[in-house]
């Protein structure tokens, strides 16, 4: 399955129910130590005045950035529904392409992507538009998911799981092409599915339904570890 296909993507956010689906299972470890925090954090770093979240969902993180920093914030996503639920907060987003950003170069100083790049397809065009918006010395923070996120869930529907096409292990890679420094911050993160029939709606969130009548009968709740991090790219000045 391919979560870069466009086709996929626009199916999966048709609506908000898919995310909302996922989003629910999820806790950090640690308090105050889940993705979100920690992407905030990097972005207080430099100090922001503008700043754009592509792939921005439902607005529930552009509202906590924008509380954090009290800047000029504009949100973006492809999907309608997503757009619609965002403004409904109160946010500034616009339908947009990460890959043709209605943006002049250098308008940013610090872009978010939080759990989107594995689903832009060519990645290398996503990128490079955002490097593009970013001011000298601007930042990106990004979050994404790697090879071993909810084993013990893939595990118990007796698959395997791919590696997202931007992950942990590639992340840096393809993020060196276009900003000067990279750093990788991982987070402990778990999800908890209290019975079978949580972990079956969570596989059809991700077109997975497939698989869901392989679950065990017993032996729930599961606790499944995720694996995510936080990568901080920056340009130069």
């Amino acid at each position: 399955m391919h979560h870069n296909d466009d086709d996929y993507v626009r199916n999966q956010y048709r609506t908000t129910e898919n995310l909302d689906t996922r989003a629910s299972v999820w806790s950090a470890d640690a308090p105050e130590r889940s993705p979100q925090d920690v992407a905030i954090l990097a972005l207080s770093e430099v100090h922001p005045q503008r700043i754009l979240e592509v792939g921005s969902g439902k607005g529930s993180l552009a509202v906590r950035i924008a509380e954090a920093f009290h800047c000029e914030l504009a949100a973006l996503d492809s999907s309608a529904a997503m757009v619609e639920a965002s403004r409904s907060l109160g946010i500034k987003t616009i339908l947009g392409d990460v890959r043709d950003l209605p943006f002049e170069d250098d308008s940013f100083d610090a872009v978010v992507a939080a759990w989107m790049l594995y689903h832009v397809s060519p990645l290398d065009q996503g990128l490079s538009e955002m490097a593009r918006v970013l001011r000298p010395g601007g930042r990106l923070v990004a979050i994404t998911n790697g090879k071993s996120h909810l084993e013990e869930l893939w595990t118990a529907a007796g698959a395997v799981h791919d590696e997202p096409a931007f992950s942990i292990e590639n992340g840096a890679d393809f993020l060196h092409r276009y900003f000067s420094t990279v750093e990788r911050i991982d987070i402990a993160t778990h999800a908890v599915f209290p019975d079978r029939n949580a972990a079956s709606a969570y596989l059809r969130s991700i077109d997975r339904s497939d698989l869901a009548g392989r679950l065990p009968l017993s032996d729930w709740p599961l606790r499944a570890q995720g694996s995510t991090a936080v990568f901080i790219a920056d340009q130069p000045h």
